[in-house]
C-alpha cells in the first residue's frame, strides 16, 4: 500500500481501502510476535548515541507515505525494545500479555472510549463496575460497599491509596503523621509518600528479617515511640510479594497491629496478589482480605498487556470523597449516585478504557485457566529451586516463593572470598545480557550480589531455564579461571 501524499489532508484521514491494507499489515506483524517471540532474542541494548543517531528527526512538517512510516517503525523502533513477554525474560517483573487482551485494547483505542464518566460511555462505566467486582470477590474485599479504580499500574494505585488514607486519618493537617513500611517495599510506596507531601523524618522505613518480613517487634516499638512523642502513626504499608523475593509480610498481624492503633492497613499486592488464585499462595497471602486498601496490578501476574494497575478499597466512599471536584461544566452530567463517574473515584480525569482488556480475556479463557497458569508459574520456581540445590555450583539466597527465586554462583570447595563471588555473579549476568539470549540481571540481598529470577510467564519451560543455567556455568567457568589466574 502506498497512500496518497496529499499535502492538506487537514481532515487526518485514509480511504476505506487504505485503512484495512494497513490494519491489516499492523495485525500481521502483531501475530507474527506472537507466533515468533520465542525464537528471537529477548534482550535489545543500545546507547543513547546510537537511538540518536538512528531516530532523532526535525519536525515532519510534510506528509510521508504511511507504509514508510510504518516500515521504519517496525524495523526500527519495536527490534530496539527489550521483548518483555519472552521466556526468557527473567528480570524485574515480565510483562507476558496475552493476545485477545492485546486486540482488546486495539478495539479500546479505535473507539476513542472516554471511561472516566458514565454520560459519555455507560457501558465501560459498567465494565469497570462489573470486573472491579470480580477483583473484590477474589480478593475477599466486600462486594456491597468495597470498591476500586482501574490505574495505569502499581505506582498509580499505590499513590491513590496513600492520598485516601491520609485524608481519612489525618484531614487536612499531617503534620505529625507517621507511616511505616518495610526495607524491601516497592520504591514507589516512597515516591507516592513524597509526592503527597511527607518529609523524610515522617517515614519510617522498618529493617525485615531473615526471611525478608518486615520486623514485627520493630514495627511495634517505632510506633510506641512515635505515639510517646506526641507523632500520629496513621498508614503501615505491607508487601504481599516483594519484588526482590516474592516475600509476604505477616498480614494478620499488621492488620492486628492497624486495628489496635487506629491506623490504616494498606497491601501493596502490585506483584503478588494475583497469587490468591493459586492454592499455595492464598496461603502466603493470608490475611490479605483485612487490608482497608490493596494494589494489584494485572499488568503483571495478571497477563494484560500494560498499562492497567488497581486500587481495591473496603468502601467505594472513601475514594469518591477523596477525589471528587463539581466543576460548573460537568454539573450536567452527574448522574445518580448509582452511576460512577470513576473520575471521581481517582487522579485521572481523561481515563482509557482499561476494563475491556481484563474483561475480554477473563471472559474468553475463563478464571480456572488464569488459576492454572499461576500455579504453574509456583511450582516452576519451586523446579528451579530443587535443580540449583542438586548442584554443587549454586547456593540459593532466596528460596522460591512466589514464583521469585533468588541464587548466586558459589562452587562447593573453591572457598572465594565475597568479593570474588560478587564479581563473578555481576560477570554472570553482564554477559548473558550481553549475549541477548535472556535477560537476567542481579539484586542485592543482605550485601551480596546475587542472580534473580522472576517466572510470572505461564510460556517459560524448566528447559528455558535450564539452557540459561547452562551458559551462566560456562561464564562463571571463564571467571573462575581469570580469578584463579589460569
Amino acid at each position: 500500500m502506498t497512500t496518497k501524499n496529499n499535502p492538506d489532508n487537514h481532515k487526518l484521514t485514509l480511504s476505506k481501502e487504505e485503512m484495512q491494507r494497513y490494519g491489516y499489515k499492523i495485525i500481521d506483524h502483531i501475530l507474527d510476535h506472537f507466533e515468533n517471540q520465542n525464537n528471537k532474542k529477548p534482550v535489545a541494548q543500545a546507547s543513547r548515541e546510537e537511538m540518536d543517531s538512528l531516530l532523532t528527526e526535525g519536525i515532519p512538517n510534510k506528509p510521508s507515505p504511511a507504509n514508510e512510516v510504518l516500515d521504519f517503525v517496525m524495523d526500527q523502533v519495536i527490534p530496539n525494545s527489550n521483548i518483555v513477554s519472552h521466556p526468557k525474560s527473567f528480570s524485574f517483573v515480565p510483562g507476558p500479555s496475552n493476545y485477545i487482551s492485546v486486540m482488546a485494547d486495539t478495539i479500546a483505542t479505535g473507539f476513542n472510549i472516554f471511561s472516566g464518566g458514565w454520560a459519555a460511555s455507560p457501558a465501560a462505566a459498567e465494565l469497570e463496575i462489573v470486573t472491579m467486582n470480580w477483583l473484590l470477590e477474589i480478593f475477599g474485599f466486600p462486594t456491597k460497599n468495597g470498591g476500586g479504580i482501574f490505574t495505569s499500574g502499581g505506582s498509580m494505585a499505590n499513590l491513590t491509596a496513600l492520598v485516601t488514607a491520609r485524608r481519612i486519618k489525618c484531614g487536612s493537617d499531617f503534620s505529625k503523621a507517621t507511616i511505616y513500611l518495610s526495607d524491601q517495599a516497592h520504591s514507589s510506596n516512597i515516591k507516592a509518600i513524597k509526592v503527597i507531601g511527607f518529609k523524610k523524618e515522617q517515614i519510617r522505613i522498618i529493617p525485615t528479617d531473615m526471611e525478608f518480613k518486615i520486623s514485627l517487634n520493630k514495627l511495634k516499638n517505632i510506633i510506641a515511640r512515635d505515639r510517646l512523642e506526641g507523632l500520629q502513626p496513621f498508614c503501615i504499608i505491607a508487601s504481599a510479594g516483594t519484588t526482590n523475593t516474592g516475600t509476604v509480610d505477616p498480614l494478620n498481624e499488621i492488620a492486628d497491629i492497624c486495628e489496635n492503633e487506629d491506623m490504616w492497613f494498606h497491601i501493596d499486592g502490585a506483584y503478588g496478589g494475583a497469587a490468591i488464585l493459586a492454592s499455595n499462595g492464598k496461603r502466603l497471602l493470608k490475611g490479605i482480605e483485612r487490608a482497608d486498601s490493596l494494589t494489584v496490578d494485572p499488568h503483571k501476574w495478571f497477563f494484560q498487556p500494560y498499562e492497567i494497575g488497581c486500587l481495591l478499597v473496603k468502601n467505594h466512599n472513601w475514594l469518591s470523597s477523596t477525589f471528587s471536584e463539581k466543576p460548573e461544566y460537568l454539573r450536567d452530567i452527574e448522574g445518580n449516585e448509582s452511576e460512577i463517574n470513576f473520575y471521581d473515584h481517582g487522579i485521572q480525569l481523561t481515563r482509557r478504557f482499561r476494563a475491556l482488556k481484563f474483561y475480554m480475556s477473563l471472559k474468553t479463557f475463563g478464571l480456572d485457566s488464569f488459576r492454572k497458569a499461576i500455579t504453574y508459574n509456583i511450582n516452576l520456581a519451586e523446579q528451579t529451586e530443587t535443580l540449583l540445590r542438586r548442584s554443587i555450583l549454586w547456593e540459593i539466597t532466596s528460596p522460591a516463593t512466589l514464583a521469585i527465586i533468588n541464587f548466586r554462583y558459589n562452587p562447593i570447595r573453591q572457598n572465594l572470598s565475597e568479593e570474588e563471588l560478587d564479581h563473578i555473579n555481576q560477570n554472570i549476568s553482564q554477559k548473558i545480557v550481553n549475549s541477548k539470549e535472556a535477560l537476567l540481571v542481579t539484586t542485592v540481598l543482605q550485601g551480596q550480589i546475587v542472580l534473580r529470577m522472576c517466572l510470572i510467564n505461564p510460556r517459560t519451560t524448566l528447559e528455558d531455564i535450564k539452557n540459561t543455567l547452562n551458559k551462566c556455568e560456562i561464564y562463571a567457568q571463564e571467571q573462575l579461571l581469570e580469578v584463579s589466574g589460569l
